[in-house]
């Protein structure tokens, strides 16, 4: 079987997941790790195209945590990385190592660019056409690998088992008073940082700031401190400005 496994939050990853997927070979069965999941036991006929955003040049927790649900027992996995115009640091690397740890056989990676899902204004509307082309032609060179049997592990660039350190972004959405009490962001985060009775409501502490309750309000009425983002905006720029680069570890 072949299965696309994603965290996507506000949908970047997935757009590249699904442009990936649709590229390389079989229909996929989708697991979203937005939602907890049961564990799972893969075979070596699978193949998983298994994709996260880089949070701080790090997986996000929540995760490892469901990874570590997946026993992979020889199933193939593509590693797919997807960051917000900066860099992705060590994101691949502990992908892999969890993976490893669970029994898959990496046999390739991509890094790849999509609109920052904090700072709208850098890398906004990617992935775009030509980013679409080239991870149609990185599909291709994938399936070729798959096809010859190659299970050659991958040369990630990063570092294994010391990873950069990510102690969370000050970032947390807060309803303002346009919020009906729908409660969809507390049915969809991620990790039931939201209060069910009353969505007005967000531990701190728990939000991991995907911004996915932002994203997904029907009338809008989460947001983030404008006066932040426009500070935080303007410091980062030169870290998060140009056209950054998609790459293919094979």
């Amino acid at each position: 079987m072949y299965y696309n496994i994603y965290f996507s939050p506000t949908g970047g990853t997935k757009k590249v997941a699904d442009i990936l997927a649709g590229n390389l070979v079989g229909d996929f069965t989708e697991v979203d790790l937005c939602r907890d999941i049961n564990p799972m036991e893969l075979t070596a006929d699978d193949v998983c195209l298994i994709s996260v955003p880089s949070f701080g040049g790090r997986v996000p927790a929540v995760n490892v945590e469901r990874l570590r649900k997946m026993n992979g027992n020889g199933a193939r996995a593509i590693l797919n990385c997807v960051y917000g115009n900066r860099h992705w640091d060590d994101t691949l690397t502990e992908l892999q190592d969890v993976l490893e740890d669970q029994g898959f056989v990496c046999v390739a990676a991509i890094a790849a660019v999509a609109e920052h899902s904090i700072f709208r204004q850098f890398a906004t509307g990617r992935p775009d056409e030509e980013d679409t082309k080239q991870l149609i032609e990185f599909a291709k060179q994938i399936r070729q690998k798959l096809d010859a049997g190659s299970a050659d592990r991958p040369k990630l660039a990063g570092s294994h088992g010391t990873y950069k350190e990510y102690n969370g972004a000050p970032y947390k959405p807060e309803a303002n008073d346009d919020c009906t009490l729908c409660g969809l962001c507390a049915k969809e985060c991620p990790v039931a940082a939201i209060n069910l009775d009353n969505p007005k409501v967000t531990d701190k502490e728990a939000c991991i700031s995907c911004m996915r309750c932002i994203s997904l309000c029907p009338v809008h009425a989460r947001d983030l401190d404008a006066e932040l983002l426009k500070t935080r905006g303007e410091a980062i720029a030169p870290h998060l400005s140009g056209r950054k680069e998609n790459y293919l570890f094979l």
